[in-house]
């Protein structure tokens, strides 16, 4: 049954049950937002459930025209359903738009979608598509096309398409495509979808970044080659490497402007100093940039003493120092769990990430996350360590530790790899330039990997560490784990779930999957005239909301 509030809006029941778990303590406000709105439920009608209005933005009127420049990596264009970093899409967004938006306070809001609704128990999502949508050829938006897009998402078959993990329950696993009848579309602007089970996930995963929605001519090469998108800028420049620049679109009339306003910068331009945040420092201090992509270690108090001005976004970004357990002599759990006794993550958030976040605890759930469930302590103990890579015959070896040549995540494997080496082990260090690492990512038998973050705790789970998913860089394949994490998608109830949840971190801290030190705070930084473009937790630009005092 489907209630309504007294405006008529209506209200799934499960978000009735959420706001209930909130005023009794089991659910954070976020966590509610984000689980509601991916209901269907409006945010200013989950506020209402919560006995809060919506937050209403602050009261400046936004001057068009101007040019905001942000130092970002540039990197290479590619079928958007297998972008792998929030860089690919930053750029790709000037065009290219998504079903729906997740927002800083947690909540989803439609934005190709106007509104969706799923039935009691989350096993069919009923679809809106916004009225009045046209692509910049002049074609009409419809509900063909979001069947197009979420069909291409389900095609696991296509290397590196990471969305077929979101839309699993979509999924004909014997064909590795979208199931017949799973997608239905009704009329112009409806689609239904129906599941093989219950998923509460399926709309949040529409919102993260390889999500882009692309026309149904598009070829699955660059995007850029053929700019055909809704959003409102076009391509300019994609000099890899160099500078990346996005002009807006004046000869197409953009849906946004009468719903949600702007876009108001003529011209956004992300320029690429590499990895070496004091080459980025070094662009501000000499007036060629207006933003920081994002801002990290002994930076932070850098640029506040520049006077910039400074957001922060509380997060669960981190970064994971993984084993690939298709790798010796990563195979063996008992070297896994031998180096992760050897590592206080205390000491890694310290030097790592200059204490900047909170300690993490090796399964990539945050207790932000309202299924988080709390487990007993780490153990730390280099002595216990090193007795036990002894025992599996491994005291000898040499570790290769792989990372990226950035900052943080440097100073972090080095921080591991210092704390080994306490316990009698030796480590090699290799540092690689970006444009060597990102190459083989998912492929080196023991290295780092920064991970946004994902507004539910099952999201990054399903992503990263399900056997056989396109992003399953450890190569941790555990039938146990798949079937749990699969339970744990159905239960609407964060105590029932809290309980599946403890044995899936368990079951991640006893196979020695990952060390996962800590929690990132994210900042960035701005100059006084920049406005709308603050730090988001999921790294996304929202270009509409951009605009600059003259």
């Amino acid at each position: 049954m489907t209630y309504h509030d007294r405006t008529g809006t209506a209200i799934h029941p499960g978000a009735r049950l959420y706001a209930r778990e909130v005023q009794e303590g089991k659910l954070s406000r976020r966590e509610f937002l984000v689980r509601s709105t991916a209901l269907g439920v409006s945010a200013s009608a989950a506020y209402g459930l919560i006995g809060l209005n919506a937050p209403v933005a602050a009261q400046e009127t936004p001057v068009s025209g101007g040019t905001l420049r942000m130092a970002m990596e540039t990197r290479g264009q590619k079928d958007p359903r297998t972008w792998d970093w929030s860089e690919l899409a930053n750029f790709g967004r000037g065009w290219l738009e998504y079903l729906v938006e997740y927002n800083a306070d947690g909540s989803l809001r439609g934005m190709l979608l106007e509104s969706w609704e799923a039935n009691d128990d989350a096993t069919q999502y009923t679809l809106k598509v916004r009225p009045g949508v046209t692509w910049n050829n002049g074609d009409a938006f419809t509900s063909a096309d979001v069947a197009h897009n979420i069909t291409r998402w389900c095609d696991s078959t296509v290397e590196g398409n990471s969305m077929a993990a979101r839309m699993g329950t979509l999924v004909d696993p014997d064909t590795g495509v979208a199931r017949d009848g799973a997608i239905e579309i009704v009329d112009d602007m409806t689609v239904v979808l129906t599941l093989t089970e219950p998923d509460i996930t399926i709309i949040v995963g529409m919102a993260d970044y390889p999500a882009a929605v692309v026309h149904q001519s598009y070829d699955d090469t660059d995007p850029t080659l053929n700019p055909i998108g809704t959003g409102p800028y076009l391509p300019e420049q994609n000099d890899v490497g160099i500078r990346q620049v996005l002009v807006r679109n004046e000869d197409h009339t953009w849906w946004g402007t009468e719903v949600y306003g702007g876009p108001y910068l003529d011209r956004i331009v992300y320029i690429d100093y590499g990895t070496d945040p004091a080459a980025v420092l070094a662009g501000a201090e000499s007036g060629e940039i207006d933003a920081t992509y994002q801002t990290t270690g002994d930076f932070v108090d850098i640029f506040n003493g520049l006077g910039w001005v400074q957001s922060e976004a509380v997060t669960a970004s981190t970064v994971c120092i993984r084993f690939n357990q298709d790798s010796e002599p990563y195979t063996d759990v008992r070297v896994r769990n031998a180096i992760q006794l050897a590592v206080d993550n205390n000491v890694v958030l310290e030097l790592g990430y200059n204490d900047l976040g909170v300690v993490a605890e090796n399964h990539h759930v945050c207790p932000i996350h309202p299924e988080y469930a709390e487990l007993p302590p780490l153990e730390v103990d280099p002595a216990a360590a090193e007795a036990a890579l002894d025992e599996a015959g491994h005291g000898d070896t040499e570790f290769e530790l792989i990372s990226v040549d950035d900052a943080w995540q440097s100073s972090s494997c080095d921080a591991v790899a210092a704390q080994m080496r306490d316990a009698g082990m030796t480590v090699r260090r290799t540092v690689l330039p970006g444009s060597t690492f990102w190459n083989d990512w998912t492929k080196y038998p023991f290295s780092a990997t920064e991970w946004n973050m994902r507004p539910l705790g099952v999201q990054v789970l399903n992503l990263a560490y399900r056997s056989g998913v396109a992003w399953n860089e450890t190569a941790f394949a555990n039938a146990e784990f798949d079937a749990l994490l699969s339970q744990a998608n159905s239960i609407a109830d964060a105590d029932e779930r809290r309980v599946i949840m403890a044995d899936i971190q368990r079951i991640m801290q006893d196979e020695g999957v990952v060390i996962q030190p800590y929690w990132r705070s994210l900042y960035r930084h701005t100059t006084a005239n920049v406005h709308g473009a603050e730090k988001h937790p999921t790294f996304e630009h929202h270009h509409y909301k951009w605009w600059m005092d003259a």
